[in-house]
């Protein structure tokens, strides 16, 4: 193995990170990520003097630019856009609980789609990876003032919305267990009683399966649950495991990955859930977890 492969590997990780979070797809990421080797392996190396900070620029310039095209394509999607979720371990250390926080849960890349590609990028490179504000102004070719303007407006867009609650990670674990156990208990008033009354749910079919688009209202989504266990009663399972840094429930059906369901919480109760429905988001987790 050549030094530049060794080298573009030992990197690879963070430029995903960093293309995932720019883009919240897979695929798209993977491409960007692969878009980088090649700029590396044809790049003049020995006038490079910073290697990490070539290929973090190189993945970052890429990723805005994919987003922008990708913002065109979602605008004609049918429904609700949500990110293509991730199967991950459980952090084992206190670096990699930190690591994997919130800025790769599914809520918060929802978040992000609100922003445009420069500001997502800006946002990302100063309060997720940490940069400074000389190597933003660089690598979106901007001024440092500029790039101060866009982190400032990002932060107060995203306050606009929906507000991120400190919550322990065991605690929505706890939740959610409690959730699945009354869901396939076909329990109406333990389901309902885990909802804050004004909980919403957000649903994403990409036009493949059916969806809803915003329900709310602790009542109403007890009710949807309810209903989803006694229409397939034994044939219905679930499971609370890792998607994205986050506890999550999956939902299959006759053994069929059904859905990738996000769980937010003030701490009490569940606020909201982003239910992954279209198939072609759920289709790397569904071969993950296939026997053999």
């Amino acid at each position: 193995m050549t030094d530049s492969v060794l080298v573009f590997d030992q990197h690879r990780p963070r430029l995903y990170a960093i293309a995932y979070r720019m883009l919240g797809a897979v695929a798209e990421a993977e491409d960007v990520v692969q878009e980088a080797w090649l700029r590396w392996h044809g790049a003049d190396r020995a006038a490079i003097q910073n290697a990490e900070a070539w290929l973090v620029t190189a993945t970052t310039r890429l990723a805005i630019d994919r987003l922008r095209a990708a913002k065109a394509e979602r605008a004609g999607y049918v429904g609700v856009w949500l990110p293509e979720p991730m199967l991950m371990a459980a952090p084992s250390t206190p670096e990699q609980i930190h690591e994997m926080a919130d800025d790769v849960s599914v809520a918060f890349l929802f978040m992000l789609e609100s922003l445009s590609p420069d500001a997502r990028a800006a946002f990302l490179m100063r309060e997720v990876f940490d940069a400074d504000y000389e190597d933003i102004a660089f690598t979106l070719e901007k001024t440092q003032a500029a790039c101060r303007q866009l982190v400032m407006r990002a932060k107060r867009q995203l306050r606009q919305g929906t507000p991120r609650q400190a919550v322990p990670r065991a605690t929505l674990r706890r939740l959610l267990l409690a959730f699945a156990d009354a869901m396939q208990r076909s329990d109406f008033n333990g389901l309902h009683a885990l909802l804050s009354d004004d909980a919403e749910l957000i649903g994403d079919g990409g036009d493949k399966v059916s969806a809803f688009a915003s329900l709310v209202g602790g009542k109403r989504l007890a009710q949807l649950f309810y209903a989803g266990k006694r229409r397939f009663r034994d044939s219905l399972r679930v499971e609370v495991v890792q998607v994205n840094g986050q506890w999550t429930l999956l939902r299959f059906i006759d053994g069929v990955l059904e859905s990738v369901q996000s769980y937010e919480t003030d701490g009490k109760r569940l606020t909201r859930v982003l239910v992954q429905r279209n198939p072609d988001k759920l289709a790397r987790i569904a071969a993950a977890l296939a026997p053999g």
